[in-house]
């Protein structure tokens, strides 16, 4: 099983916990953490145009899914079968969030009705990968 994280930033943050997360979850997949940034970014009018120039040739292949507030809430239970495919690909985009046309590319999830910031939502997301991979191999980790 391949699990690629695509997101739209500078600077890294919580690496560390994102590694150990990535390494919990190798007995189940192959996850991948993919950061992407372009210098078009700091000179553009539109940056959810770009952030869409940036991610779309990653949209071609496996089952997508795309973070934003405005997507349907999940349990645990309902995110860990996205894991049913056996190529998923994740995208959280930068701080003005995807336009329109891109998040019609995958299936739309929020992680919370709270409002986080892309780094901690980052790090939330690692975190319910290995736990979704968990249920789903039947691992005491969610319990």
């Amino acid at each position: 099983m391949q699990i690629n994280v695509y997101s739209i930033e500078k600077k890294e943050d919580f690496q560390n916990e994102i590694k150990e997360f990535i390494k919990k979850s190798k007995q189940f997949a192959n996850v991948n953490n993919i950061t992407l940034y372009s210098k078009s970014l700091s000179k553009t009018d539109n940056p959810q145009k770009e952030y869409s120039k940036i991610l779309e040739k990653y949209t071609q292949c496996g089952f997508n899914v795309i973070l934003s507030p405005d997507g349907k809430l999940v349990d645990s239970f309902e995110f860990s079968k996205f894991f049913e495919h056996s190529h998923v690909n994740f995208f959280i985009a930068g701080a003005y969030g995807f336009e329109e046309a891109f998040k019609k590319k995958g299936k739309l999830i929020s992680l919370s009705p709270l409002t986080m910031s892309h780094k901690i939502a980052k790090l939330v997301l690692f975190e319910q990968i290995y736990r979704g991979l968990s249920i789903k191999h039947n691992h005491p980790y969610h319990k």
